[in-house]
């Protein structure tokens, strides 16, 4: 292989690296703004934080439910979320059910803060 043949390969190949990264850097900041989180706490009747209350998040088209646990001081958080979809959530524990709240797509907000509050006896519960 000549020189100036290998130096064009060379040069095509830095430009197709350089193109490569410069399309990895900008692809997650364009993702991300496409993307939603939903937090919060899960509470009983007396606002105290609820441990371990699961909290399930239900994606209305696909019907797929995602669940969380809460943690020692009731807080839950779901990220990387479709900002195009409409959800569901609510939380149960011991037989006690929250409120279900929707997360609509037309709510352009990146980051919702619910509380969850324990105050409903689940049907079929204990």
């Amino acid at each position: 292989m000549n020189l100036r043949r290998m130096m064009g390969v060379v040069t095509l190949f830095l430009a197709a690296a350089t193109a490569t990264v410069l399309l990895a850097q900008e692809r997650p900041k364009g993702k991300e703004s496409e993307l939603r989180t939903v937090r919060g706490t899960v509470v009983d009747k007396q606002e105290n934080p609820v441990e371990t209350a699961v909290v399930y998040l239900k994606n209305a088209h696909t019907q797929d439910i995602i669940t969380h646990l809460s943690d020692t001081d009731g807080t839950f958080r779901f990220s990387g979320l479709d900002l195009n979809v409409d959800y569901e959530i609510h939380a149960e524990k011991d037989g006690m059910t929250s409120s279900a709240h929707s997360i609509s797509n037309f709510d352009t907000r990146k980051e919702f803060v619910l509380t969850l509050k324990l105050d409903h006896t689940k049907k079929g519960g204990k």
